[in-house]
């Protein structure tokens, strides 16, 4: 077969490729780095013929033209997997929503569902020898996104790494309808926040529980990045890697020398992971690496995988967390903020396997655009707040104040616990409500 006879056969210019969308089509957007640029470019200037076109996407890390198009709402709807905070700012304008759901399930949704897409369009690295194009590191759900999609238009990025090692990472020429060669602008970048002196007291108490041979998941924020810094600069050996999202920290541990993997049940001496956002450094770091296993989300996040790897080692960020244990990581009362990504699948994998240990950290309070100093340690969560790990699911707790395990804990052991690192100033407070809701034993104080 003759690959690049046939690209020149599919190569068309954006503005040709998205005449086939119509309206009241579903177009899947892609994952995170992989969104198209010159196609999102191309459906925006389409705007005034279209109406109801509905995008699924997530993890945006700029803003799509089709964002900034004339009364957006009537032409384009944006259904999000997973929000950056590009795609909160649209909620608010009102024509994106979030599509809740356990990232795991993404592949089964996709081929499961009675309403495929119409059309899906996303960025690729070039086409290899062998007429594959390659998601980047995105394998996440992409590989079902094709297989219940119509048609199918790449949008071929020279700047989009490679990631290799795995499986469900590439899509043949055989498969695609239109290839359309863009501007190759930079891979988008996702800068972790700086940490603060909170988040390296909370790294400092996770780390000392960490043994060499572990296998770690990082979430992304302050805290993991905290965490992955601390053990850099650590004395552990012997590391392994299995994560949904893989963020520059592992990059910083692996070339400290820390993970090689050897201590893995399965995918030994790889680093795996379902997509990846981050600087340079990790894209240029996953590129051509066969140590870096590029893999489905239903095969990275299923809770049976996880759970097989022994002293496996889950770490993940937390907005609020109430004094029954009940984990909330999507929102601030009904104001969205993220999703439910894989937090849960690792939360319960992680306490499922041999050695293994869940963490959910978070500062002990946290100060508003006003000033006022707030408790993330609350009675009840707020209302319209999303639990994301029920009370029965919650491992460890840890905040700068401490490390608490609540796993088993009766309601008023588990409540005098989280109390137990609560901000000082918040305690009698805390006390008070608990006692009101008759989850709190006077002999404790």
């Amino acid at each position: 077969m003759d690959f690049q006879r046939e690209y020149q056969d599919k190569l068309v210019t954006a503005k040709e490729a998205v005449r086939i969308i119509q309206s009241g089509d579903w177009v899947d957007y892609g994952w995170t780095t992989g969104t198209p640029v010159a196609l999102d470019k191309a459906l925006a200037d389409r705007s005034e013929e279209l109406t109801d076109v509905k995008l699924r996407g997530g993890i945006l890390l700029r803003v799509p033209e089709v964002f900034k198009v004339k009364d957006v709402a009537q032409h384009f709807t944006w259904n999000s997997w997973h929000m950056s905070g590009i795609e909160r700012k649209a909620i608010d304008q009102g024509f994106a929503y979030y599509s809740p759901i356990r990232y795991s399930e993404l592949p089964r949704y996709y081929r499961e569902s009675s309403c495929p897409n119409n059309v899906a369009m996303f960025q690729v690295a070039p086409m290899d020898k062998h007429g594959y194009f390659n998601f980047g590191p995105n394998a996440s759900h992409m590989m079902a996104v094709c297989e219940t999609s119509k048609k199918i238009i790449v949008e071929v990025n020279k700047n989009m790494p490679r990631c290799l090692g795995g499986f469900e990472n590439s899509i043949h020429i055989s498969k695609v309808e239109y290839i359309v060669e863009g501007d190759h602008p930079s891979i988008g970048e996702l800068g972790g926040a700086k940490a603060t002196e909170i988040d390296k007291q909370v790294a400092q108490l996770i780390v000392e529980d960490i043994p060499n041979g572990a296998c770690l998941q990082l979430g992304i924020g302050g805290m993991p990045n905290a965490v992955g810094s601390l053990i850099a600069q650590s004395d552990l050996k012997d590391l392994g890697v299995h994560t949904e999202m893989y963020v520059d920290a592992f990059v910083d541990i692996a070339k400290e020398g820390k993970i090689n993997g050897s201590q893995k049940s399965i995918d030994r001496f790889r680093q795996t992971y379902a997509f990846g956002a981050g600087t340079k450094k990790l894209y240029d770091y996953i590129d051509n690496n066969p140590e870096a296993m590029s893999a489905p989300v239903d095969y990275t996040n299923d809770v049976r995988v996880i759970s097989s790897i022994d002293q496996f080692i889950s770490i993940n960020n937390a907005v609020e967390v109430d004094l029954f244990g009940q984990v909330n990581s999507e929102s601030v009362g009904i104001k969205h903020i993220s999703g439910a990504g894989g937090q849960l699948d690792f939360v319960l994998g992680a306490y499922l396997s041999k050695g293994g240990k869940s963490f959910i950290c978070c500062s002990s309070s946290f100060t508003t655009k006003d000033g006022t100093v707030k408790s993330r340690l609350v009675p009840t969560l707020a209302p319209g707040s999303i639990i994301t790990d029920t009370r029965a699911n919650i491992h460890y707790l840890v905040t700068e104040y401490g490390k608490v395990n609540l796993k088993g804990l009766s309601t008023w052991q588990k409540c005098e616990a989280i109390i137990s690192i609560a901000h000082p100033d918040f305690r009698e407070e805390l006390i008070k409500e608990a006692e009101k809701m008759k989850i709190w034993r006077k002999s404790n104080k």
